[in-house]
C-alpha cells in the first residue's frame, strides 16, 4: 500500500503553483526552506563560503527557470537537490578545466575563435544590449546589487560599503534581483503595433501628389 504524501511535499507543490503564477512571496518561501541544504552542498564542492554563496544563487536561479518543467507528481525536494547536485558538478568541472588550460592555450583559443567566427562579436553585442535593456526595466535597488556583484564582481563587503547596507539585505536583494532579471530575459518585450493608415489619409496623400505633379 502506497503511503500518503507528506504535508511538506504538498506545501512544496502549492508553492510551486504560486510561483508559476508569479507570486514572489512563494519563491522566497521555497528559497528559505532549502537554502541551508543547497548552501551545504555548494560548500562541499567549492570549499569557500563566498564561492558557495554565489553557487547557491546560481542553483536557485536554475531551479526557478525550470519550475515550469517540474513534474508536480514527483518529490520537489528530490528534484531541487538533483538540480543542485548537477549544477555543482558542472561548476566543478568547468573550474577544473579552466585551471588546466594554460595562458598560451587561452590566447590561442581566443585568436582561433575570433578568426573562425566573424559574427561572434555581433552576437555578444546583441546579448549585452538585451541584458542592458532588461536591467533598465528593473527597480534601482535590485539593479544596483546585480551590477556591483555579477558584472563588477565586487565582494559583499565592498558592495555593503558603497551602498551602506548589511550583508543579509544585499543577499536578499541579489536573490530577488536575479529572479526578476531571469523573468525579464525570458519574457520578450512587446513590440509596438504600427499605426493603421486610414483610407481617407491615403486618398488625401494621393491627391496632394497629383496636384504637385501637375
Amino acid at each position: 500500500m502506497t503511503s500518503p504524501p507528506q504535508s511538506a511535499s504538498l506545501d512544496d507543490v502549492v508553492l510551486v503553483g504560486r510561483c508559476l503564477r508569479q507570486d514572489d512571496n512563494a519563491w522566497e518561501l521555497i528559497v528559505a526552506r532549502y537554502k541551508k541544504r543547497v548552501l551545504h552542498m555548494a560548500y562541499k564542492f567549492t570549499g569557500r563560503h563566498d564561492a558557495a554563496e554565489d553557487l547557491m544563487q546560481e542553483i536557485f536561479l536554475r531551479v526557478f527557470n525550470g519550475l515550469a518543467r517540474f513534474d508536480q507528481n514527483a518529490s520537489f525536494s528530490a528534484w531541487l537537490m538533483s538540480v543542485a547536485r548537477h549544477h555543482c558538478i558542472d561548476n566543478y568541472r568547468a573550474r577544473k578545466r579552466a585551471r588546466e588550460v594554460s595562458l598560451e592555450d587561452q590566447a590561442e583559443l581566443r585568436a582561433t575563435e575570433s578568426a573562425a567566427s566573424p559574427f561572434r562579436r555581433l552576437e555578444e553585442r546583441d546579448r549585452r544590449e538585451i541584458l542592458r535593456e532588461a536591467l533598465s526595466r528593473m527597480p534601482e535597488k535590485l539593479r544596483q546589487v546585480i551590477i556591483l556583484r555579477d558584472l563588477m564582481e565586487l565582494s559583499y563587503e565592498e558592495i555593503g560599503s558603497r551602498l551602506g547596507l548589511p550583508e543579509g539585505t544585499l543577499k536578499s536583494r541579489l536573490s530577488r534581483g536575479r529572479s526578476a532579471l531571469a523573468r525579464r530575459l525570458l519574457t520578450p518585450k512587446r513590440k509596438e503595433r504600427p499605426r493603421a493608415t486610414s483610407a481617407c489619409g491615403i486618398a488625401a496623400s494621393a491627391r496632394r501628389r497629383s496636384v504637385n505633379g501637375a
